[in-house]
């Protein structure tokens, strides 16, 4: 059975930390492309920060420098460590995964920042 399942998210004050964890299982082949995307409450869902099979990485602007995408492709795991959280960093962290024939989403989990 195929399965994405993502760890991690809660809530913390403004200027804490978090660490975002996912765990691909059931797939034969190995992922060639993993990320987190966000969804903010009356907002689109939007990218996050992508890591490819090489290492290679790209964030969205807002984060940059502040958050950091981790994995592995051979075990399809990623990981998102997340510093000095804003409000504006509340939403629902999904975590994608996608290779060759599949493409598949978790089922988010939540992150709350306070002010």
């Amino acid at each position: 059975q195929v399965q994405v399942v993502e760890s991690g998210g809660g809530l913390v004050q403004a200027g804490g930390s978090l660490r975002l964890s996912c765990a691909a299982s059931g797939i034969i082949f190995r992922a060639n492309v993993m990320g987190w995307y966000r969804q903010a409450p009356g907002k689109q869902r939007e990218l996050v920060a992508v890591i490819g099979s090489g290492g290679v990485t790209d964030y969205v602007d807002s984060v940059k420098g502040r958050f950091t995408i981790s994995g592995d492709n051979a075990k399809n795991t990623v990981y998102l460590q997340m510093n000095s959280l804003k409000p504006e960093d509340t939403a629902l962290y999904y975590c994608n995964v996608k290779g060759f024939a599949f493409d598949l989403w978790g089922q988010g989990t939540q992150v709350t920042v306070s002010s």
